[in-house]
């Protein structure tokens, strides 16, 4: 009797085990996603992220992290602001990190590349690295600092339109650029 109910539980337990493995349809990566662990994204949702981003977004991108960039878009500039209501560049960063990977880094720009990042180069640049910009006075002295999305887009708050899309090979962005970040 004690045999029979040992396999029986064996038996149960490799079945609950494996009937969560059915799925055929692709699921994104969703890690902070709002609408919860496991939504499956579509076509639908897709050409929207694709649309607010201007960039081609696909099933092997950090769909969380997009998704939560494109909630920001449009929001105004405020010195010192990490809301909705209005944010400044580094409050951006530090917001949408702690969000989507549960980190938290330092509050400035400067501070963030110093303490917070490993330097990589513009041709390494991957989704969620950040890019830093000195657009003050001293063409060495970080004050700016952005998201890298991808294909040469990276996402800003700019003091003069607020949260935007930028391209890294824009003139202005070329000429202040100082350096990109890993965080680590």
């Amino acid at each position: 009797m004690k045999a029979k109910t040992i396999l029986l539980f064996m038996v149960l337990l490799i079945s609950v085990a494996f009937s969560g493995c059915k799925s055929s349809r692709q699921v994104a990566d969703t890690r902070g996603d709002k609408y919860g662990y496991g939504h499956e994204y579509g076509k639908k949702e897709f050409s929207r992220l694709s649309s607010r981003l201007k960039i081609d977004v696909s099933a092997n991108d950090d769909i969380a992290l997009f998704d939560e960039l494109s909630d920001w878009l449009g929001v105004p500039y405020k010195y010192g602001g990490n809301t909705k209501k209005g944010v400044d560049c580094s409050g951006l960063v530090v917001r949408v990190f702690e969000k989507i990977y549960d980190k938290k880094l330092y509050r400035s720009s400067a501070m963030i590349m110093d303490k917070n990042c490993k330097s990589v180069s513009k041709k390494e640049l991957r989704t969620g690295d950040l890019v830093f910009f000195a657009t003050g006075g001293n063409r060495r002295k970080i004050n700016h600092v952005g998201i890298y999305l991808k294909d040469g887009k990276f996402i800003h708050s700019s003091s003069s339109r607020g949260v935007i899309i930028s391209d890294i090979n824009e003139s202005y962005y070329e000429r202040t650029y100082v350096d990109s970040g890993r965080v680590i």
